[in-house]
């Protein structure tokens, strides 16, 4: 299912460096996005900045277990300004820096010398320490996703509202179906019968009547089991009842869904085939565009 919360964390101040209780280099704003579109499998891609890679694994740990269909992508980055990321290097870092281009510069003569950006970028490097970025990230992920499964489940009740629909429709179709099987059947004992008193005056007491009237009515029960579908009606019936109560019932209910819809298709396709009347063959087609219908939109389903 589709669905899209993003969060923001905005300290006070810069967030802690870890073993040090100092603060480490300012940054402004910790912001979070996690996506979602329909697949039939957990599909789960990230783009962290640079500073929140190792959080991955824990990510993709928090999400798992709480989402087991879709795509799903998160979108996480460290924002600041300009003059945060900006830091006076120290006379100290400086020396050392300097120290460290001659050494180099003795050795390999051919090397340029540091420009001023490189400079702010090394003492920068050196001076601040790593944020421990840990608990504000999984407070955002846990924020973001509980609000991403509230979209889902809004979208999964119109869903359900949908397929109630369409099943509704199934059994009305199921029963217009219901009582032409029997009509047909008697309409072609009325034919066989016919024929068999064509036959008898035609052969002029050739063939018994016995024999003749015989072969009539096995010619009729033969047609009779070739085009009964009430055994398809009766487990088309048992699959919507079951469907129905699964989306009643509610939970991880999609891949089940699949399958029960698999052998709704299966069914109406059976009806179809043993259709021996026009109207028999309407009823299956359109039961075959509801039940596709379905089958698109179960796909979608947690």
């Amino acid at each position: 299912m589709t669905g899209y919360a993003s969060a923001q964390y905005s300290p006070g101040q810069a967030p802690v460096a870890p073993e040090s209780g100092k603060p480490a280099t300012p940054a402004s704003r910790l912001g979070l996005e996690i996506r979602s579109v329909n697949s039939r499998f957990l599909d789960l891609a990230f783009r962290l900045g640079e500073e929140l890679r190792a959080h991955e694994p824990a990510l993709r740990e928090l999400i798992t277990a709480r989402v087991k269909r879709g795509k799903v992508e998160v979108r996480a980055a460290v924002e600041g300004t300009a003059a945060e990321a900006l830091r006076d290097p120290s006379v100290r870092t400086l020396q050392r820096l300097s120290a460290l281009q001659d050494t180099v510069r003795s050795w390999m003569p051919e090397a340029g010398p540091l420009t001023v950006a490189e400079i702010l970028r090394l003492a920068s490097s050196e001076g601040g320490e790593a944020a421990d970025w840990t608990e504000p990230v999984q407070n955002l992920a846990k924020q973001a996703l509980d609000d991403l499964l509230a979209a889902r489940e809004r979208e999964g009740a119109r869903l359900a509202t949908m397929l109630l629909g369409h099943l509704e429709q199934l059994r009305a179709l199921a029963k217009q179906a219901q009582p032409l099987v029997p009509q047909l059947v008697e309409q072609q004992r009325q034919r066989f019968l016919e024929r068999w008193k064509e036959a008898m005056a035609l052969t002029e007491g050739a063939a018994t009547p016995e024999a003749a009237q015989d072969r009539a009515l096995t010619e009729a029960t033969s047609f009779a089991i070739r085009i009964d579908v009430q055994e398809e009606l009766t487990r088309l019936a048992a699959h919507l009842d079951e469907i129905e109560r699964m989306i009643r019932k509610g939970g991880e209910i999609g891949k089940r869904l699949d399958f029960l819809i698999q052998e709704l298709h299966r069914e109406a396709n059976t009806l179809g085939s043993k259709s021996a009347a026009l109207e028999l063959t309407r009823i299956s087609v359109d039961m075959k565009v509801l039940i596709e219908q379905m089958r698109e939109q179960v796909q979608n389903l947690e």
